[in-house]
């Protein structure tokens, strides 16, 4: 597994728009910049059997046990019926949790969801990275139209140019304020105070089938969806990644999942 300490400081995988290269003392406590997410699967008990066995409970009793290690490409029609007509809790019976990094503005969406369960790094107990999100080129910068009716379409290079440079100045004099009061001895609950919401945190958050569809048919924007949904488009960079974790894991599951509007049982 890659060191995820590292993918904190923002310094593999995804863009990193600071120069690279050995950072000096001093340069290791300048902010660094990033306009990408981490979602790395840790560990998961998670197969398209565990809805099988579950569901067979029903009608076999203790002889449903037989089907704990079964194939489950021979009842894959089960598995549609399933997911087809809303019968929700043979998906409960899983697990995956996934380490995520990301800007603490995702985070605060994410816990929304409270059929997962969340467990963050603390600004109480260490002293935050100074890595912060700033958006990417590809990331739409103007809205248009009310509430609810609203569309985000591409930015000037202008807008762009601003969007940057703003949010870098301002993550920087936050910055530089928090490490201020930890010099004066403040403590860090306190000093944390001033760090903007687009400082990254990291967490791990754990979840089974059914909570995961329930959170990737809020948090990603498809065509194809039976219900229509409008994502901020960093929390659906983190529910892109999740769900591709997932597919691997439960692919009949996930491809009756996408055949029914992906709509969660």
């Amino acid at each position: 597994m890659p060191d995820l300490l590292t993918k904190v400081a923002g310094m593999s995988e995804g863009t990193d728009l600071t120069p690279s290269g050995p950072a000096t003392a001093d340069e290791r406590v300048q902010p660094r910049f990033r306009s990408d997410v981490t979602v790395e699967l840790v560990k998961a008990v998670a197969s398209d059997a565990d809805v099988l066995f579950a569901a067979r409970v029903s009608t076999k009793g203790e002889q449903s046990l037989d089907d704990v290690n079964g194939d489950a490409q021979r009842s894959k029609g089960l598995i549609n019926y399933l997911m087809r007509d809303r019968h929700g809790t043979p998906f409960e019976h899983n697990s995956m949790t996934f380490f995520v990094s990301a800007p603490i503005f995702v985070f605060r969406e994410f816990m929304r969801h409270r059929v997962f369960s969340y467990n963050e790094e603390s600004g109480r107990y260490r002293k935050l990275e100074p890595v912060f999100y700033v958006p990417g080129p590809e990331r739409k910068l103007v809205q248009e139209g009310k509430p609810g009716r609203y569309v985000f379409v591409d930015g000037t290079a202008e807008q762009h140019k601003i969007a940057e440079e703003a949010t870098k100045r301002a993550c920087e004099q936050a910055y530089s304020a928090y490490l201020e009061m930890l010099d004066a001895g403040v403590a860090r609950e306190v000093a944390r105070g001033v760090l903007p919401v687009a400082t990254y945190s990291s967490m791990y958050v754990t979840c089974n089938a059914r909570a995961l569809m329930g959170f990737l048919s809020l948090r990603t924007k498809r065509e194809d969806s039976r219900f229509p949904s409008f994502p901020q488009r960093e929390i659906e960079m983190v529910a892109e990644k999740m769900e591709a974790e997932w597919a691997k894991l439960m692919p009949l599951t996930h491809a009756a999942f996408e055949e029914h509007g992906r709509v969660s049982p």
